[in-house]
C-alpha cells in the first residue's frame, strides 16, 4: 500500500502503434490492475444513458441501431469536419474520466494502478495520475504494426498519427519513457518499472522524487 492509503495511478501512453496495450498487459501480468480508457469508453458509448442521450441529440436517433453503436454514421461524422471530434469528446469524455474515478475507488487496496490512454494529454487526463509512462517506438515501425493490426493503409495511419501530439512532446510531460522495439528489451524496461514503482509506492524516509 502506498503511504497515503491509495494507490500510486500511472497513465500509460503513446502514440498509435507503440504498443500500449502490450506494455499495459506486461504490467497486469505483475500484478497492476489496468483501467483502459479506449475499451471503457467504447462501452460507455452504449451503456451511458447521458452518452446516449448527448449524441442522440447531436447526430439524430439512427446513432444507435437498438444497444448498438452505428459506427458507420459516426464515423461519417467524424471525418465529415476537423472540429466534430472536440464535440464527440466533449460528450464522451467526463464520462470516461468519471467512470475511471468509480474504477479507483474500488482499487483502493491495491499499491499500485493503472490508467492505458492513447490521448490521455490531448484528453486532459493527465490530472487523473500520479505519473505517466510513455511508451515509444520509431514512427515506421508504428505505421507498419497499425497498417497490419488495423488493416488500413499508411495514408489512414499518418493521417491518425498527425491528429495526435508529437512525442517530443509527450517525452516532455511524462515522468517515464519506455522504448518498444525489441521484446527481450521491452521486457526488461517494463521490469524495471515495475521495481521502480514497487519502490515508490512503499512509504520510506527522506525519499527523493527524481
Amino acid at each position: 500500500m502506498s503511504s497515503n492509503n491509495k494507490p500510486i495511478t500511472i497513465g500509460i501512453t503513446g502514440g498509435i502503434g507503440s504498443g500500449k496495450t502490450f506494455v499495459s498487459n506486461l504490467l497486469k501480468e505483475r500484478g497492476i490492475p489496468i483501467y483502459n480508457s479506449d475499451d471503457e469508453a467504447k462501452r460507455l458509448m452504449v451503456s451511458d444513458e447521458g452518452i446516449r442521450r448527448d449524441l442522440m441529440a447531436l447526430l439524430g436517433e439512427d446513432v444507435y441501431q437498438g444497444d448498438a453503436l452505428n459506427k458507420s454514421l459516426l464515423t461519417s461524422y467524424l471525418f465529415a469536419d476537423a472540429s466534430n471530434a472536440a464535440r464527440i469528446n466533449a460528450i464522451v469524455h467526463p464520462r470516461v474520466k468519471a467512470d475511471f474515478h468509480r474504477w479507483l475507488s474500488e482499487h483502493q487496496d491495491e499499491e499500485i494502478a493503472g490508467l492505458e490512454c492513447a490521448i490521455l494529454y490531448e484528453a486532459g487526463f493527465e490530472d487523473t495520475v500520479d505519473k505517466v509512462v510513455m511508451v515509444y517506438a520509431p514512427e515506421s515501425l508504428r505505421i507498419e504494426r497499425a497498417m497490419a493490426r488495423d488493416g488500413v493503409s499508411r495514408e489512414q495511419v499518418e493521417r491518425r498519427i498527425a491528429n495526435q501530439i508529437s512525442d517530443d512532446e509527450r517525452s516532455a510531460r511524462s515522468k517515464y519513457a519506455i522504448v518498444n522495439i525489441t521484446l527481450e528489451e521491452l521486457e526488461e524496461d517494463v521490469e524495471q518499472l515495475h521495481r521502480r514503482l514497487a519502490y515508490d509506492s512503499q512509504p520510506h524516509d527522506n525519499k527523493i522524487d527524481e
